[in-house]
């Protein structure tokens, strides 16, 4: 320990009876029970203490003393007479002759109560940020969030991977998102961006010969924040393999990750190695999204040609996806909610019938379908009990709310989702390309460096909305953790490929002329992927917002609202860098 302490307040046991000790921390509270007697609880990182004040003498020393001002107590240990088994020190107390204010707390109130920080509001939590840590059910997310990262690196430098920091100033790259621009005092007009992943400097160090690559890497995009995404600043176990392939990525992240999420997870049980491998396509098809949750055992099925010629409006000429659960019998109540619940995320409507117990199609939807009776049953194989929620719409729309549909019915049926494990899957074989909704144009569908299945081949003889790229999404429990790729590091398979969306080998220098480059020289194949760090912690602690596991959050519109960033800077400032502020009319 440090010498203005010989324990910390997690230290003292029985053992220590007798000893004269120094603890120092934050004065938690006191209580009071006479004028020479209370009970201070004294809290460091590690813990906390009970110290008895016995004089009134110190009495009235600690009456001028706010919560939260940091002190140092000297004094006996003896043992509890009222033991407490909530905390490792409840069998001892600390009888102090002596007591030091550190560090002052000149507030007579705080802006919440430190043990239930978490209750009060955001915008507050955020603002005195330095308090909020000091709860201990935040502080021990962060610790946790050391701790993962630790074995993160640990277990990468095990698989021979070298840790390499790559540039936070680089150029501006169309990666998908908003660049954060910094402009350069000695270059007027021109600009640096923070990265929003080192993806070209990765691909460039496996063109430099370096063979495996990793970091914790800081990434940057200007986007709005959600549950899962923090917005302006995120990490990644950012990762890059020479002549390597897609097989070589799995088997390296199947063995960094579930050990990492069993032991530090709320759920103690995590997939081995191989993960499920899923095809985009029919993961679409049958969970209604590329982020499937495998702990819900529920699967869609087609039934568009059935329902048509129902007279029910909204099937006709759509496409109909169906989920069947067996015996949900839910009220009235919850099934609105929930299908109240499956349009507000998806934007699609929800419905729905039932099998009563003779066999009969009943509640919501069931006077369109009296007609088609045995037809439903056969193709849904129902039985008394079941339940059957629907989406209908353009493929897409129906997909997608069929998807968000299985989610709820999973969470809300019985036994339909295993809720104690950690289920990882691979999304792979992405389009290479796809009709832009807006543009109405071919664009890239996923990543633009990505190796086409087929190779140049294929670029050159197939319809481009054939394509599959070598792509891959790493899910669990439902939620992205990463996509990755084996590149394409072929510069004439390159310009091929952007040629098909419009874009020539000019273009393509123009905007990667590094990356271009450096594949000139004879590259190695090679592929990678980058993992979230957020959300994998946010997963393995069961955190539902992703700025309980951050140190300092910014809140949903990016602001700093403890630093109060962004903030104007002065007029000096601004001309140094050859910036100018132009006031909005409005």
């Amino acid at each position: 320990m440090t010498q203005s302490r010989t324990h910390n307040c997690n230290e003292l046991r029985i053992d220590n009876v007798g000893e004269r000790v120094t603890l120092v921390g934050w004065y938690d509270n006191m209580r009071k029970v006479s004028k020479n007697l209370g009970f201070l609880i004294l809290r460091d990182f590690y813990g906390m203490t009970q110290a008895v004040i016995e004089t009134e003498e110190m009495m009235d020393a600690l009456s001028g003393i706010n919560n939260e001002s940091t002190i140092s107590i000297t004094g006996m240990v003896r043992e509890r007479s009222n033991k407490n088994p909530n905390i490792a020190t409840g069998d001892i107390e600390v009888v102090p002759d002596s007591i030091e204010v550190l560090g002052k707390c000149i507030y007579n109130e705080l802006p919440f109560e430190i043990s239930r920080s978490r209750e009060a509001d955001e915008a507050v939590r955020l603002k005195y940020r330095y308090l909020d840590l000091r709860n201990p059910e935040v502080r021990d997310n962060i610790t946790l969030r050391s701790r993962i990262v630790a074995d993160l690196r640990k277990s990468m430098i095990e698989h021979d991977f070298l840790e390499i920091t790559t540039p936070i100033l680089t150029c501006s790259s169309p990666e998908g998102a908003r660049d954060y621009l910094v402009p350069s005092r000695n270059h007027p007009g021109k600009f640096y961006a923070l990265p929003q992943a080192p993806q070209q400097f990765k691909q460039i160090l496996m063109a430099s010969g370096f063979d495996r690559y990793f970091q914790i890497a800081p990434c940057f995009r200007d986007e709005d924040a959600r549950a899962d995404r923090s917005p302006g600043e995120f990490y990644q176990l950012d990762m890059e393999m020479a002549f390597a392939d897609q097989e070589d990525v799995f088997t390296v992240i199947e063995d960094v990750l579930p050990p990492v999420f069993s032991k530090y997870g709320i759920y103690h049980t995590a997939s081995s190695a191989p993960f499920k491998r899923i095809s985009y396509r029919d993961a679409m098809e049958t969970y209604g999204t590329d982020k499937p949750d495998l702990r819900i055992d529920l699967t869609l099925t087609d039934v568009s040609d059935l329902m048509q010629n129902t007279g029910f409006a909204p099937f006709e000429g759509q496409t109909v996806e169906a989920i069947a659960v067996d015996g949900f019998n839910a009220s009235r109540k919850v099934i609105d909610k929930i299908m109240a619940e499956t349009e507000v995320i998806s934007g699609q409507k929800g419905y729905w019938f039932r099998i009563d117990e003779n066999g009969e199609i009943i509640g919501g939807i069931a006077k369109f379908l009296q007609d088609k009776k045995d037809e439903v049953i056969g193709k849904l194989s129902l039985k008394p009990g079941d339940f059957v929620g629907l989406t209908a719409g353009k493929r897409a729309d129906a997909l997608k709310g069929a998807g968000v549909l299985r989610k709820l019915l999973g969470n809300a049926a019985e036994g339909h989702m295993k809720k104690d494990c950690y289920e990882f899957c691979w999304i792979v074989d992405f389009p290479m390309y796809e009709i832009g909704e807006e543009s109405g144009e071919l664009e890239f569908c996923h990543n633009p460096f990505s190796m086409p299945q087929g190779g140049m081949k294929a670029l050159e003889n197939e319809d481009p909305l054939s394509i599959l790229a070598y792509q891959y999404d790493l899910v669990c429990n439902g939620v992205e953790l990463s996509s990755g790729a084996v590149r394409n590091h072929d510069p004439e398979i390159m310009v091929k490929a952007f040629s098909l969306v419009g874009l020539g080998e000019e273009d393509v220098k123009a905007k990667f002329p590094a990356m271009y480059n450096a594949f000139c020289y004879g590259a190695p194949p090679h592929a990678g992927i980058a993992p979230g760090v957020d959300r994998m912690i946010m997963l393995i602690a069961g955190q539902e917002s992703i700025r309980e596991i951050i140190p300092f959050p910014m809140n949903k519109t990016a602001m700093d609202v403890m630093m109060g960033a962004p903030a104007p800077v002065d007029k000096k400032q601004l001309d140094e860098v050859h910036i100018a502020i132009i006031e909005s009319e409005e």
